[in-house]
Formats: structure tokens, C-alpha cells, sequence
């Protein structure tokens, strides 16, 4: 009955786990878009080191109560003064948020391993800490630009394209760092980060969306991620993320619940097996 028990216990815990396995995530704001770390690091155990893992925690911390955030934590001497901020897109709510950020930060631990700064953008959240100050300093370098296939023939895609980004770039005459529109099946999002002041919000914007249009002509979808905005474009439902990664995450799950069910079957009939052994045993022995 003890080795019944046991087996009892293992199928509760195979069971545990395939919970785990097909529980779903949201490649739509955990998606990795870029990265990139500091070639300065800094010695473990230092003062800056502290910094930066207080830092972080606030952001993530933070992200729980509000979409944006700047924080600086200043040292006993510049170099170890650390400062940090982290933006979610516009649209996510605050659990998504708060999340999206414990990821980057997470992430920044391993991709920026003792780097003095390091910057992460997920699908959903931007993360950045440095002990150089970047915080309300406008920069409209090209950190991404990804462009999909062009229109075989010509359609009045590219029309409403046009007029989307248009709208982005013109808003509704109000500041807006998060805007988002659509004409048809063509949809627009673009964003600066919360530090700007909405002048070089507005100028950094206009720089994306002229670079997009150019740089992707007629292409179904485009990204230009610049270092304080982005602006990006999609058709039909086309784009550059989300979509390939969702499909390749299901194979995964399907193949992964497909074993744990085998184990789980397995499992159960060797409880089934030995409970008939047991009885068999017990009946012998009674019979002696």
C-alpha cells in the first residue's frame, strides 16, 4: 500500500507539471525585439553592483502601480550613481505590465551579466539602466529597423498605410506618447519614452515615421525602433513578431502535453498493476 501511495504521489506530481507545461504565455509583450549591454563592467560585490540590483528592483516594483518610471540612485561617488526607467506599450494593463518588466529585468541579469548598462525591448516593455545619465536626453538613433516582403502589385494598401502613419505622426493635435490607428487592414502603433518632453517626443516620432516610410517603401509591415521612439506598420496581420513565435510555442506544447499524458496513462497503470498484485499477495497470505 506504502509503493501505491508513492505512485500516487508521482502521477500528482506529473500532473502538477503538465498544468505548468500548457499554461500559455503571452508572446505578444514577452517577444524579444532588442538588446544590448555596456562593454564596461563592474567589479562583483561593489557598491555599484548594489545600485544597479536596487534600481532594478524598484522598476520592477514600480511597474505594478504605472506604466513608466525613471529612477536615480546616487553613489558615493559618479561612477557608482546608477539610473534606470522602464515604459510598457500604452495599451497593456497593469498586470501585463508589471510582468513585461519582471521579465526584462530578468533577462538584463543574464544578457548584461556585471555590465555597468545595459538596455532591453521586449514586444511589450522597455528596460535601461547606466551610470551615464540618458534620462529627458533625446536620441534618434537607429537601433532596429526590420521591413517585410513588398506588395506584389500595387493596392490601395499603401494609401491607407500612408494615412495611418500620417495620423501617428499629426495625432489629434494633443501630446500623446502612445498612439495607435488603422485604416482597414492596415494598423499603426507608435510610442516615445515617458522622459521626453513632448516637442522631442513629437520631433523623435516624425523622424521614425519619415525613416519607416522610406527605409520599407512598399513593404507589408515595418518596424524603426529608435533609441527614445518607434513607429511600426502592419498589413492584414502581417508583422515581424508575435505571430511565428506563437505558432512554434504551440508545437511545443502539443508536443510536450503529448509526453506528459503518455507518462501520466503510463503511470496510472502501474497503480493499477501493483493495487492487483497487492491483492494477490494479501489473498495468499490469508490463504496460508
Amino acid at each position: 500500500m506504502a509503493l501505491a501511495t508513492k505512485i500516487t504521489s508521482l502521477f500528482l506530481l506529473l500532473l502538477a507539471v503538465w498544468c505548468f507545461f500548457i499554461t500559455p504565455s503571452d508572446s505578444a509583450t514577452d517577444s524579444f525585439v532588442f538588446g544590448g549591454c555596456s562593454q564596461l563592467k563592474y567589479t562583483s560585490g561593489s557598491p555599484y553592483e548594489s545600485n544597479v540590483n536596487s534600481i532594478l528592483t524598484s522598476l520592477v516594483n514600480s511597474a505594478m502601480y504605472t506604466s513608466y518610471s525613471n529612477f536615480t540612485l546616487p553613489g558615493a561617488s559618479n561612477q557608482d550613481t546608477v539610473y534606470g526607467l522602464f515604459q510598457c506599450r500604452g495599451n497593456l494593463n497593469s498586470g501585463d505590465c508589471g510582468r513585461c518588466v519582471a521579465k526584462a529585468v530578468s533577462q538584463l541579469g543574464t544578457l548584461c551579466l556585471d555590465s555597468t548598462g545595459g538596455v532591453l525591448q521586449l514586444e511589450g516593455c522597455f528596460v535601461k539602466y547606466d551610470n551615464t545619465t540618458f534620462l529627458g536626453v533625446e536620441d534618434k538613433t537607429v537601433v532596429v529597423k526590420k521591413c517585410g516582403p513588398s506588395i506584389s502589385s500595387y493596392s490601395d494598401a499603401l494609401g491607407r498605410r500612408d494615412a495611418v502613419l500620417g495620423y501617428l505622426g499629426a495625432s489629434d493635435g494633443t501630446y500623446k506618447p502612445f498612439r495607435v490607428s488603422g485604416s482597414g487592414d492596415v494598423q499603426g502603433v507608435v510610442q516615445c519614452v515617458g522622459d521626453l518632453s513632448p516637442s522631442e517626443c513629437q520631433d523623435c516620432l516624425s523622424e521614425a515615421i519619415g525613416r519607416l516610410k522610406t527605409d520599407c517603401g512598399a513593404a507589408k509591415w515595418g518596424d524603426m525602433y529608435l533609441a527614445k521612439c518607434y513607429a511600426r506598420y502592419s498589413e492584414g496581420g502581417d508583422h515581424s513578431h508575435g505571430q511565428k513565435d506563437t505558432n512554434n510555442n504551440d508545437e511545443e506544447i502539443d508536443k510536450t502535453l503529448a509526453i506528459l499524458i503518455g507518462l501520466i496513462a503510463a503511470v496510472a497503470l502501474i497503480i493499477l498493476f501493483l493495487s492487483f498484485l497487492s491483492k494477490l499477495c494479501d489473498n495468499g497470505k490469508g490463504a496460508k
